[in-house]
């Protein structure tokens, strides 16, 4: 694949994988990205997973021919991105590997190699010229590892961007891009918005034609719509209205109060109601929808005087990677001592600019009277 007259594609797709790093589920695989500079000096950038060392070497080989590289760029040092350096490194014997100071770290931890005489250490503002092409380093710590650089080609205009505006999905598969690639940030990246912020700062100084990630596909149209979703994202905004619904229920009555409340949010003119049973789907699409809309409502049981296990997992899941700016809402059911919506609300301690609903619903075993005027309540609430 050209991306441009002089930069190629020689990344694989990935159709074997079933949990991409041991978690996340990757119904239509994965693409690890490597491009080729081809100028006075050819650069090719990062290499890719374990497995398919032998196809990018080939994919390598078929782009230049009889030529050799001059240098391996590598950005990040994630396995899935730097697993094959030694191949690489072991092939083109004159070869130059480029990259942090903290990558060479990395390399001596992963793979016991540190390549003295034949490495060239870059930072924040570094060039590196191949002739036409000079590519600038950009430090991008933290996005999401310590290590992390960013390129840009002067002469192209390409942002060589790590693991930055990637997604999950094989380029072989046409698919919505934002869909996979909020749930990818949110789950892999969310954390650091700070410093994702941080880099977006860097970029709007720079004349971006094209943005090569290390997964998912090349962007080369209208970059204004992925920008301003990584800012929003990286922002803690809200992307899009209406309210996420995310419980648990043991016996079925708490299932039964959230499909009320979500036909009562309809009712009242909520756009969009996302009802998520965090037992049965995707813990990252649920993580996704909480952090797409500006308002969630938690509905659990109490469960050996504390709250269900998936729901403790998915506030965790969310305070952890910086939670904030939202409207929260609790619904909780308990026999004898409900006390979940105590608990929901504690682990929460931590978070910042969160706004909690007055209403709180509680149910003792089965929706009566007093509890569904409660629910009614809380969506009003929510729609105001």
């Amino acid at each position: 694949m050209d991306i441009t007259k002089d930069i190629k594609y020689v990344g694989v797709n990935d159709h074997e994988l079933d949990l991409f790093e041991g978690e996340y589920i990757i119904p239509n695989g994965m693409a690890y990205n490597s491009y080729v500079i081809v100028d006075d000096k050819i650069a090719v950038t990062d290499s890719v997973d374990a497995n398919f060392g032998d196809e990018w070497i080939s994919n390598i080989e078929k782009t230049l021919g009889d030529k050799a590289p001059d240098y391996l760029i590598v950005h990040h040092m994630e396995p899935d991105h730097s697993a094959n350096i030694v191949k690489f490194m072991d092939k083109y014997e004159n070869a130059v590997m480029v990259s942090s100071e903290k990558a060479f770290v990395m390399l001596s931890q992963f793979y016991n190699k540190d390549y003295s005489e034949r490495k060239l250490v870059v930072k924040e503002g570094d060039k590196l010229a191949l002739g036409a092409h000079t590519l600038s380093f950009i430090g991008a710590p933290m996005v999401h590892w310590p290590e992390v650089l960013m390129s840009y080609d002067e002469c192209d205009k390409v942002l060589f961007s790590a693991d930055a505006f990637g997604k999950f999905g094989a380029l072989d598969v046409d698919e919505d891009w934002a869909c996979e690639a909020r749930r990818y940030y949110f789950g892999i990246v969310g954390k650091y918005g700070m410093q994702v912020q941080n880099v977006l700062k860097k970029a709007s100084a720079l004349d971006i034609k094209i943005i090569c990630p290390l997964h998912g596909p090349i962007l080369s149209e209208n970059l204004s719509y992925y920008l301003d979703l990584y800012n929003t994202w990286s922002s803690y905004g809200v992307e899009s209205e209406g309210v996420t619904i995310a419980y648990t229920s043991v016996y079925g009555n708490t299932k039964k109060a959230v499909e009320i409340l979500a036909q009562k949010l309809r009712d009242k003119g909520c756009p969009k109601v996302a009802v998520n049973d965090l037992a049965r789907e995707d813990m990252a699409e649920c993580v996704e929808d909480a952090f797409r809309y500006g308002k969630i409502i938690l509905a659990t049981t109490t469960y050996n005087m504390d709250i269900f296990p998936f729901m403790h997992t998915f506030i965790k899941k969310l305070t952890e990677r910086g939670y904030q700016n939202k409207l929260i809402g609790f619904v909780e059911n308990g026999t004898w001592a409900p006390v979940a919506a105590k608990k929901m609300k504690e682990m929460f301690d931590g978070s910042k600019n969160l706004t909690f609903a007055n209403t709180t619903v509680t149910i003792k075993s089965a929706l009566n009277a007093d509890s569904e005027k409660a629910l009614d309540a809380l969506a009003e609430e929510f729609v105001k």
